[in-house]
């Protein structure tokens, strides 16, 4: 079985001038929401688990969260342009690819819209929009990464901070 951990950075700062959109950092209610939300999967997943994330500072910031709930060194992180750049259904096989089929339980952390449709894509019940911090886990009867199909997934959980804390 492969599990697919979808997790929406956390809030950041608004948009200023004189900083990028890549550039944004977390808000200080944003790390705090991260953290609850990080112990609260972790209740859930005990498993070896692949960390991946979006370069862009807000989302490496809620990984690096997540990351220390799990007990996970921060150089064991997978950055990926991808998750930035041209996330979507159609480059989700690239970017597990870079997995592995040896690790069978990979946590992403990116952006909306794409995090949502995919999520969507990916769920054969289909899935809610992902709020700021929520955690979306979908599993797949599958031996490899290759293997995955839409609409196969089943929604494991849909964790949404307004409703979990």
């Amino acid at each position: 079985m492969k599990k697919i951990i979808l997790v929406r950075h956390g809030k950041a700062e608004e948009a200023a001038s004189g900083i990028s959109d890549f550039e944004r950092s977390l808000t200080l209610k944003g790390k705090i929401i991260s953290r609850l939300m990080a112990r609260k999967l972790r209740e859930t997943e005990k498993d070896q688990i692949v960390f991946v994330t979006s370069p862009a500072f807000r989302a490496f910031e809620t990984a690096l969260v997540f990351a220390t709930e799990f007990g996970i060194e921060a150089e064991k992180i997978i950055i990926s342009s991808d998750l930035y750049y041209r996330m979507s259904a159609k480059y989700l096989p690239e970017i597990l690819n870079k997995v592995g089929d040896q690790n069978d339980t990979v946590i992403m952390f990116g952006h909306n819209p794409s995090f949502s449709e995919i999520a969507a894509a990916l769920c054969n019940e289909g899935c809610d929009f992902m709020s700021k911090s929520g955690v979306v886990g979908i599993s797949f009867e599958a031996a490899s990464w290759n293997e995955l199909q839409l609409k196969k997934g089943r929604l494991e959980y849909d964790l949404k901070p307004e409703r979990v804390l």
